[in-house]
């Protein structure tokens, strides 16, 4: 029998029989490995531990030690979730079933237009952990597309994915390129359209957790159909799902939604409209705590601040390539400056001269004929790039004002699906802390480093000091640009990340449509990962809007542009902060910086003189006069999470003293006043 060799990841080679497959390769290194083996890498690509070896390939045996087989456990099990629905609710159909950070979902179609409650979730973990316990093997097969079809005649949805991948088109990952498309049986009863690789069978599954169901349009369209889809989470151990789900637990405590009432600071009308966010006094606060900050340090580093109005013409969005590339984000036009009049001219104009009184109808109102124009489109804008582009080139630039740094706290629109929109992470009106920077090709590599430094030690002043970086590279069909220049960009902040001796990991595809970028990872109080600040490099914008600075030569250059947001949007950025800190913003960020409570109504006028002492050195305080009992004076301000609480009696009285309840320590009696301001001021001056 003829041989096959292939190289295994420490550089050893091995023969095996020709056919041997992933399994066979697991079993000859020995038992233990053969028993955790789950699937294979062959030369990079994922595949079935049943799949037969090619002669000369590089393989990597996943084990669940590893980071990868994560996916593979996941997409398994949602296979395991699939096959449990179907058998519990005969005539359901199902749609996707991918795998997603932390676990899985799966879309389904019950009968007679059924959803789930949260019993059937019970039934559905039972009959899944039936099947687990069959240890059911996943069997791969193929089929011609047109064999395919037929066996997912009963399977609408399942069809749909097969048609958009025989047309080439996307087909969200459910379906493969080629003309074969590949199933997996479990049992005679229940086969799934999938292009895998799976686990070797049912048995090796089984840490999961169903948490959530809901209802979700069909490929995320709502011009689609709604399907119930269920949420599970999945590990590769006991133990780490238990660590997930506690984590679940204390971010339910810390959700913004959920404190933004309680501590009220935000809320969402349903008279505006999804997505879109009012914040309330001490929300307000906050806010303008954060910007101000931000203004402050932006200023040091020679940032020169510039606005722009929130509408624009449809042509600026054109040239820039937003209405091509993102169109589906923003809000449709608006169409206006049909008609106009003599008297709309001069928007300065006195209206009383500028219409016969003759020609006034009832109520006062001029009935003036219109004049036929041509309508104009305008939209709201969803970035503000092109208007910053316009202010530099609203004169001729030297390279002598070259970085020029501009920054606006500007307020942009995206049309946001309603699936999608999310408290304050994900909304539909939300104000960008922005800045463009223009430089030189010579100049960039430095003011790329200068601004990471920036905004990494702008996000430790807000409390967040865990990071990692992500660099994302050019995206395969949605950018524009030669690969010379993408390849450029991507060294130049390939180059200052690894500077920063931050770890560094790569998001290939991940880049804007104009240019790479690197994202700035913060972990959380809690170790979950938000995306903050973003820099990109651009070499398109300057080249579609045709700008140009004069060089020491004399002659004209096209200057790089650096897009650089740090807070992301505001919105993003205070719900981050809520869930950081719990609710209890450190003595500079907090609304209210101390609370005082007179233990009765003959401590009052001395209650309110220490608020003002307070107040006149530059604090936030408040007075809870005795109208209830200190009791429940003390448990409500704490419920508000102040970082002190004051009690005053008669003792404080005689002796200009406070009772100093710090938040998460010990009471303090007898502190002098003058002592305490001086603890406060320090305490909001460290940041901490």
């Amino acid at each position: 029998m003829s041989e096959i060799a292939i190289t295994l990841p420490d550089g050893s080679s091995r023969s095996l029989n020709a056919g041997a497959t992933g399994a066979d390769l697991a079993l000859s290194i020995g038992a233990g490995l053969a028993r955790a083996a789950l699937v294979i890498e062959v030369d990079g690509a994922a595949a079935d531990l049943s799949a037969p070896l090619p002669d000369g390939a590089q393989i990597r045996i996943i084990t669940d030690r590893d980071s990868e087989a994560l996916e593979h456990l996941r997409h398994s099990t949602a296979h395991v979730m699939a096959q449990a629905v179907l058998e519990l609710w005969p005539g359901a159909t199902f749609a996707g079933g991918p795998p997603i950070e932390d676990g899985f979902y799966y879309d389904f179609e019950l009968p007679d237009s059924g959803s789930f409650s949260d019993e059937d979730l019970l039934r559905i973990d039972e009959k899944m952990r039936q099947i687990i316990s069959a240890d059911q093997p996943f069997e791969r097969f193929e089929l011609p597309l047109d064999a395919a079809l037929q066996l997912m005649a009963d399977h609408p949805y399942k069809r749909v994915f097969m048609e958009l991948a025989a047309a080439g088109e996307e087909a969200d990952g459910e379906v493969g390129s080629g003309t074969e498309i590949s199933f997996y049986r479990n049992t005679d009863e229940f086969v799934d359209m999938c292009r895998g690789p799976h686990v070797p069978s049912t048995g090796r599954l089984g840490h999961f957790k169903l948490t959530r169901h809901g209802g979700a349009y069909f490929r995320g369209s709502e011009l689609n159909p709604m399907l119930q889809r269920i949420y599970a989470a999945a590990f590769a151990s006991k133990k780490d799902l238990a660590a997930h789900l506690h984590r679940q637990e204390e971010a339910a405590k810390r959700d913004h939604r959920k404190l933004g009432v309680e501590l009220d600071l935000f809320s969402f009308p349903e008279e505006i409209g999804s997505g879109l966010a009012v914040f309330h006094p001490k929300g307000g606060i906050i806010r303008r705590l954060m910007e101000d900050y931000s203004r402050v340090r932006h200023e040091q580093a020679d940032y020169e601040f510039v606005y722009s109005p929130h509408i624009t013409k449809s042509n600026l969005f054109e040239t820039s390539g937003h209405l091509q590339w993102f169109a589906d984000g923003m809000f449709p036009p608006m169409e206006i400056d049909h008609d106009h009049n003599h008297a709309d001219s001069d928007p300065d104009s006195d209206s009383e001269s500028a219409v016969d009184p003759a020609a006034r109808g009832e109520g006062g109102l001029a009935a003036i004929e219109p004049v036929q124009g041509t309508g104009t489109q305008y939209y709201l804008k969803p970035m503000n790039c092109p208007f910053h582009i316009l202010i530099f080139k609203s004169r001729q630039r030297s390279y002598r004002e070259l970085p020029l740094r501009m920054f606006e706290f500007g307020t942009v629109y995206r049309y946001e699906k309603s699936g999608v929109v999310h408290g304050l992470t994900r909304v539909r009106g939300m104000t960008q802390d922005d800045a463009h920077i223009f430089t030189t090709k010579e100049q960039m590599g430095a003011e790329l480093g200068s601004i990471l430094t920036f905004v990494l030690d702008l996000l430790r002043d807000y409390g967040l000091d865990d990071f990692y970086l992500e660099l994302s590279t050019k995206p395969e069909k949605k950018a524009v640009g030669t690969d010379e220049e993408w390849d450029e960009a991507t060294e130049a902040l390939r180059a200052a990340a690894t500077a920063m001796d931050i770890d560094l990991v790569m998001d290939p595809g991940g880049g804007a449509f104009y240019g790479p970028k690197i994202s700035v990872q913060a972990r959380d109080a809690i170790g979950r990962t938000w995306q903050m600040s973003t820099i990109q490099v651009d070499f398109q914008l300057p080249q579609r809007f045709e700008m140009t600075y004069i060089g020491n030569d004399g002659e004209k250059h096209r200057p790089i542009m650096i897009h650089r947001a740090l807070f992301g949007s505001v919105e993003r950025f205070f719900a981050v902060l809520v869930e950081h800190y719990a609710g209890a913003f450190p003595a500079w960020l907090s609304p209210v910086q101390a609370k005082i409570l007179p233990v009765s109504e003959a401590h009052a006028d001395y209650a309110h003189e220490v608020a003002a002492e307070l107040r006149g050195a530059g604090f936030r305080v408040e007075v809870a006069d005795a109208d209830e009992t200190l009791g429940n004076r003390i448990r409500r301000a704490k419920g508000e999470k102040l970082p002190f609480v004051l009690v005053v009696g008669e003792s404080d009285v005689e002796h200009r003293t406070v009772g100093v309840n710090p938040r998460g320590n010990e009471v303090e009696r007898d502190v002098p006043l003058a002592s305490f301001v001086d603890r406060l001021a320090a305490q909001v001056a460290s940041k901490k």
